[in-house]
């Protein structure tokens, strides 16, 4: 299942030349993350109180592909590649009008609140990855 989630171009998002800086896609596809799990169901902040564990972005690939500009209408989409004990991988895009203008494959770790690797917990699994029946 995708997740999407809209965007629109603020002024504050863009460069000198009227283009979204860079660095602005990650903050978009984490907006796309961070509503994807809640979409799910998973309450990130009752993770932390009842178990002690965040998700943390461990790797980012990402291809800048096309410029989105002031005032445009973007989706961020994501979607589910892997997910073991303690890792999550997304593909997640950023659209305009079907075309796509930034991908990434996004790697997600749990960790301890002292930063220490762990595995997810069995009820934040089932729902990130239900169980094929």
């Amino acid at each position: 299942m995708t997740h999407s989630f809209p965007i629109r171009v603020y002024y504050e998002d863009t460069d000198l030349a009227g283009i979204v800086y860079y660095a602005n896609y990650l903050k978009f596809i984490e907006r796309g993350r961070s509503e994807w799990v809640r979409a799910l169901g998973v309450d990130q902040v009752a993770m932390k109180r009842d178990h002690g564990l965040v998700f943390a972005v461990r790797r980012v690939e990402a291809d800048y592909l096309k410029p989105a500009k002031f005032d445009d209408d973007l989706t961020v989409s994501t979607e589910l590649v892997a997910e073991t004990g303690a890792r999550i991988v997304v593909e997640q895009a950023v659209w305009r009008a079907g075309e796509k203008l930034f991908a990434a494959t996004v790697t997600l770790v749990c960790l301890t609140e002292a930063g220490a690797a762990a595995r997810l917990p069995a009820d934040v699994r089932r729902k990130i990855a239900p169980p094929l029946h």
